[in-house]
């Protein structure tokens, strides 16, 4: 593995790039603030599995493609920016729920979550350019282990760095609602709210240039 030095440099700068507020974390809040913290927490898992996909990815070399096809990069980023969109879009169209159904609804609410926070972080290229541009500065190849098991080694804690920074984000999101919970206007405004999020993260991925 990569020296002590090498390895301290690796945990501060992914914590400073973690902790950073980022489209993952705003994700987990938007739909903590639409559908509750159940839903936010399984989002944050769906967005720590689809993680690995680039984790793997970059291991593999996929990345490399990204940079050698641009019109492939910017494919998968317009997918993943129309996706988000329309995800945000859903919530302003959603109707507020009644107190009865609330629990049986948060239960769908936070399956339909992870399915569409995997599909996003799937859809994330700028996720498998970083971890591509990043990680590669932490790799020793003269160490023991082989390059590609020091790809998944190191992208493995990223992300579950990252994903302990989503998750504290989903607790201070749920913090703040939780005393508009008994509002309905509050709650459709929230809703409403992480509809906005959402479509604002959507149009800043598809309007990026790289």
């Amino acid at each position: 593995m990569p020296s002590t030095e090498l390895l301290i440099a690796f945990f501060a700068t992914t914590a400073i790039f973690a902790y950073i507020p980022g489209p993952a974390m705003l994700y987990a809040a938007a739909q903590t603030m639409a559908r509750g913290r159940w839903s936010g927490l399984t989002a944050a898992l769906g967005i720590h599995l689809g993680g690995y996909v680039h984790v793997f990815a970059a291991a593999a070399g996929l990345s490399v493609l990204f940079h050698a096809v641009p019109p492939l990069y910017m494919a998968v980023k317009l997918v993943g920016a129309l996706y988000l969109i329309w995800l945000g879009i859903s919530l302003f169209r959603a109707k507020a729920e009644g107190d009865v159904a609330l629990p049986l609804i948060e239960r769908k609410s936070a399956r339909r979550a992870f399915a569409e926070s995997i599909t996003v972080e799937v859809f994330n290229p700028k996720t498998a350019i970083f971890f591509m541009a990043f990680l590669p500065q932490f790799i020793d190849t003269s160490a023991g282990f082989p390059v590609w098991m020091q790809f998944v080694v190191l992208g493995t804690i990223v992300n579950l760095m990252f994903s302990s920074a989503d998750i504290a984000c989903v607790f201070l999101a749920s913090a703040v609602i939780e005393r508009l919970r008994r509002s309905g206007h509050a709650q459709r405004l929230m809703r409403r709210a992480g509809g906005a999020v959402l479509v604002g993260l959507g149009v800043h991925v598809a309007l990026q240039r790289s």
